[in-house]
């Protein structure tokens, strides 16, 4: 049987990697998209063009956020209800960073314990029922996880989720605004069914829509992330 000239070396050559989609290119990175930042962190990335490295700063957001929760925000004028702005200041301008360094891994976590450390210190300290205070970080845990579960099986959430869903710190500012204006439970309890819909539907709908990732599985223990 003949072989036609250069179908040996086509056959050997490796398979071309498929092209990023348009989410991954839009988050840069797993850890990127691991932040949840919202529209307003965005705008402050942009600014500083991703040359922020995002650790330190947070570190710093997240010690004195830490104090001022300690102190306790049990009145309404109590400088902890203030927080996210400054978190929302120090965190957002490196929304843009690709997350490369060698501890960037854990900017993710850091901020996921400020959001839910503020948010539950927020509503115990201002008699929210606690099963709604539960049910509200419940369902922002399920969209965090959701999102790190997907994108380890090369299915990013759209952009778009991530701007309906208001991001840690749209999230973070509408809870001290209520607060100030003494109408916390109200919203936590409205916010908390617009999310259950928007990130549950979704999610569900993604994952049928794709049946469950179309059958690609990833090594969790041997992945790398995109251009690395």
């Amino acid at each position: 049987m003949s072989v036609l000239p250069g179908m040996s070396a086509a056959a050997d050559r490796p398979a071309a990697a498929p092209a990023p989609d348009a989410e991954l290119a839009y988050h840069g990175s797993r850890l990127v998209a691991y932040r949840d930042d919202g529209p307003i962190a965005h705008v402050l990335g942009r600014l500083t063009k991703g040359q922020l490295p995002p650790l330190l700063p947070l570190l710093v957001a997240g010690i004195v956020t830490a104090i001022l929760l300690g102190v306790g925000v049990s009145g309404q004028t109590s400088p902890a209800i203030f927080a996210p702005v400054l978190v929302l200041l120090l965190a957002g301008p490196g929304s843009t960073h690709p997350h490369s360094g060698r501890l960037d891994w854990l900017v993710p976590p850091i901020m996921r314990a400020i959001e839910y450390g503020y948010l539950a210190t927020l509503g115990f300290s201002h008699d929210v029922s606690k099963p709604l205070v539960y049910a509200f970080l419940g369902v922002l845990a399920y969209h965090h996880y959701d999102t790190v579960y997907r994108t380890r099986q090369r299915l990013w959430p759209a952009r778009w989720v991530f701007v309906a869903g208001l991001g840690w710190e749209g999230r973070l500012l509408i809870a001290a605004a209520a607060t100030l204006a003494g109408k916390l439970p109200i919203v936590l309890a409205v916010l908390g069914v617009y999310f259950a819909l928007l990130f549950g539907i979704e999610s569900v709908y993604t994952w049928v829509r794709t049946g469950t990732g179309k059958g690609v599985m990833v090594n969790l223990e041997d992945e790398e992330e995109a251009g690395s």
